[in-house]
């Protein structure tokens, strides 16, 4: 849900390249704590920490999409054969499906900026989320009782190790559920006075982060307690639900419709900072600046303005993130490591430094002695979910063969 807001009020113009080369959209604070443009060390490290997540988020979104479009043709196969058919399928097909997609989207000029995208990704989001709160809800209620217990999967079903290694990913993949917060600052930066930026964002803030919550943990708490250590890690692509097969069927190709629109949203400003730093250095390059008007019978559509970067650019980073997801198709792996390494940095480190600033709060005082310790916690939960993630990255890989993957 919180690319939602992105969806509506991210921009393509909103980064621009300093003077010094800085990644463009990378932000640090002024003395009045607000975001700056300018060069500097932490500059750019917020910047390419951004850039790495955000390409990453797009590789993480191929696999999601693969899964779920995988999801419609089992569910199908399933109760086509009443469950004894093992149904497996490889994912490569459904991967290159969804890159040929994007390949098309990513042609569209300021695509961030049609405004009903947010309305669709809105309703996407709230009708897979209501169909798998609605389906744990529906097997709680048949078995008349809850699975599961208060500590988690039982050592012996896996080893201690094991254990510990999962509860680390699966920080991970909490913090990537909430990777909206990536693009939270350029978000601000869009948003139109009065009222005040701040005002606006901590009321969308609260609401967004609340409602999302709501539905994750209502989501997760009822999974669970429906199926206990058996729970699958997507209760909509995992098939700890069989029936009814149709509303499978519908959720998972909202989770699809989400995620087309979602991959080109994040992926905005990876195209703008290449496109815009690319024209800065070659300001003569006709290959890059000039677009073709091409006539098009699409109604509304008079013409389509065509640029050859733009083409070849785009065209190459969406079968980059395409092979990278076939060649590691391991969603909870692969969202983990991302919600790991842009958590701290981006969610916590940054922000925190900017309210200090910001509130002019003196070194060593109570109040500067609680962040600190806050963003130090931060830290330590940010490794151990790395830590965990490639624990179970090295672990998926000691079965796989590449391109071959298959549920």
């Amino acid at each position: 849900m919180g690319d939602n807001a992105a969806v509506k009020n991210h921009h393509h113009q909103v980064f621009d390249v300093s003077a010094d080369m800085a990644p463009a959209g990378s932000k640090c604070f002024d003395d009045d704590g607000r975001l700056k443009r300018t060069g500097g060390m932490k500059v750019k490290i917020c910047g390419w920490i951004q850039y790495l997540n955000l390409f990453g988020v797009a590789v993480g979104y191929t696999i999601a999409s693969s899964i779920s479009m995988m999801a419609v043709k089992r569910s199908n196969c399933f109760h086509a054969s009443g469950g004894k058919d093992p149904c497996k399928i490889s994912s490569t097909p459904y991967m290159l499906a969804f890159g040929a997609a994007e390949i098309l989207f990513s042609q569209i000029p300021d695509f961030d900026q049609i405004s009903w995208l947010s309305i669709v990704a809105a309703v996407m989001s709230f009708t897979y989320s209501s169909i798998g709160l609605g389906l744990g809800i529906a097997k709680v209620a048949e078995s008349g009782k809850f699975k599961g217990s208060l500590t988690g999967i039982s050592i012996g079903t896996v080893t201690e190790t094991q254990k510990v290694w999962r509860s680390f990913q699966a920080l991970g993949d909490i913090a990537f559920a909430y990777s909206y917060s990536l693009i939270l600052v350029e978000i601000q930066d869009t948003l139109k006075s009065p009222p005040s930026e701040s005002k606006t964002m901590k009321k969308a803030t609260l609401i967004s982060v609340s409602v999302t919550t709501l539905f994750y943990m209502l989501c997760g708490c009822f999974g669970y307690a429906a199926f206990g250590d058996l729970a699958p890690g997507n209760l909509l692509t995992g098939f700890g639900f069989y029936n009814p097969f149709w509303v499978l069927d519908i959720a998972n190709v909202a989770i699809v419709v989400h995620l087309v629109g979602a991959y080109q949203v994040y992926c905005q400003p990876l195209f703008a900072f290449v496109e815009k730093t690319a024209a800065e250095w070659f300001p003569d390059s006709e290959f890059i600046k000039k677009e073709y008007r091409i006539p098009t019978p699409i109604p509304g559509f008079s013409h389509f303005r065509l640029n050859l970067f733009r083409l070849v650019w785009r065209t190459l980073f969406v079968i980059l993130t395409t092979v990278i997801s076939m060649l590691m198709p391991f969603f909870n792996g692969v969202v983990g490591i991302l919600g790991a390494f842009g958590f701290w940095p981006l969610t916590v480190y940054f922000p925190v430094e900017m309210y200090i600033v910001q509130k002019k709060i003196p070194k060593w005082s109570t109040r500067w002695i609680s962040l600190q310790i806050l963003s130090a916690a931060c830290l330590v939960i940010s490794i151990a979910a790395a830590t965990g993630s490639f624990a179970g990255l090295v672990e998926d890989l000691k079965s796989y063969k590449p391109f071959k993957s298959s549920y």
